[in-house]
């Protein structure tokens, strides 16, 4: 394989001319410590405060990242006035409530995913946002991994022609032990870890028109929710995507892999995170496009990890947002389309039929 130099592709992300904007962490788990806060530590954003319900949780997460405050309440964190975001890392059903309060205090957000699990409270929170004139965006920081963003600028370019089929394979021991809450959760993999995939999917290649998707258990699996899914993405373009995710792969054979097929060309590889989570290791990508070079296949060497350096992409296009008063990437209105898509595929395999999203 050829080498292609680092420069042709622009997958960088680029902070904003101000990102001194106080923040106030609001929910001190491990996604938070190992993924938010070493992303924000390394970009030299501020974070103010943080609070919890587990005051010790609050406490401990402050000590380890050097944060100068601990709140008692979460009254007092959105009345502290060097507080002008909160990144609120909890529970979906804990969201609205916590969103509407933090918004109506004057404060923008990110939230994290899923913005919510039914679509009536995201559209609430969308619909106070608005009113408020606050920005919200959601935490689909996939769309900033290394892969998924450099596939994303060849595909913009033409490198690989018109998109034909896309797929992205994941067959992968999760460790479920680290979200004990999700043990006896009625939904699990497209809701809580696939709806990343999915969100990836529309950012690359739009909105489909169709999805048909099937569920199941693992053998003696103790979870109560779905942790093999298939779902099928069908689009007017012709485009079919697959999604085929296995979370109990006990083989010692594991993988995450992604195809994206054109009429000119391919990119594939892999996406790091997913061997040995939180670890992982760096994604890969190579491409090839008949009409760039026909003779050759690129081996594209990436920079950075999905976890901690993709985290700062919704945080950073936040606060660039803010400024300018444009629309984010990961817009909250823009994710009521991926919890769409993940609502249809839900309803797709309690009904066994396909289903357009647009009836949700």
């Amino acid at each position: 394989m050829e080498s292609l130099p680092i420069l042709d592709l622009h997958y960088y992300l680029h902070l904003s001319a101000r990102t001194d904007y106080g923040i106030a962490l609001i929910g001190c788990g491990g996604i938070a410590n190992y993924a938010h806060l070493p992303a924000y530590k390394l970009h030299g954003l501020r974070v103010v405060g943080c609070y919890d319900i587990d005051r010790q949780a609050a406490q401990e997460t402050a000590a380890r990242h050097g944060i100068p405050r601990v709140y008692e309440t979460l009254d007092a964190a959105l009345a502290d006035p060097d507080v002008q975001i909160c990144d609120i890392a909890v529970p979906a059903w804990h969201q609205r409530a916590i969103d509407e309060q933090a918004v109506t205090a004057g404060k923008h957000l990110l939230c994290q995913k899923p913005l919510s699990e039914n679509l009536a409270d995201a559209e609430a929170i969308v619909d106070i946002a608005r009113r408020a004139g606050r920005k919200v965006a959601a935490s689909q920081q996939m769309r900033w991994s290394p892969a998924i963003a450099a596939a994303r600028d060849l595909i913009q370019r033409g490198f690989i022609g018109q998109p034909a089929a896309a797929q992205i394979l994941v067959s992968i021991t999760t460790p479920w032990h680290m979200w004990p809450w999700l043990q006896a959760h009625p939904y699990r993999d497209l809701m809580c870890h696939s709806i990343h995939c999915l969100d990836s999917l529309r950012y690359l290649f739009g909105d489909p028109a169709w999805v048909t998707s099937r569920h199941a258990h693992y053998p003696g699996q103790q979870e109560r929710a779905e942790t093999k899914t298939i779902t099928v993405l069908d689009y007017d373009s012709g485009l079919q995507a697959l999604l085929a995710v296995n979370h109990h792969d006990h083989s010692g054979d594991t993988y995450a892999t992604f195809r994206f097929l054109g009429t000119e060309g391919v990119i594939k590889g892999i996406i790091g995170l997913r061997y040995d989570y939180p670890l992982g290791r760096p994604d890969s990508l190579q491409c090839h496009s008949m009409t760039t070079a026909p003779d050759m296949w690129f081996d594209v060497r990436l920079e950075g990890r999905w976890i901690p350096d993709a985290f700062i992409g919704p945080m950073a296009s936040l606060m660039e947002t803010i400024q300018v008063d444009g629309t984010l990437l990961t817009d909250a209105a823009d994710n009521l389309q991926t919890l769409r898509l993940v609502h249809a595929a839900y309803r797709s395999a309690a009904d066994h039929r396909s289903v357009r999203p647009a009836e949700l």
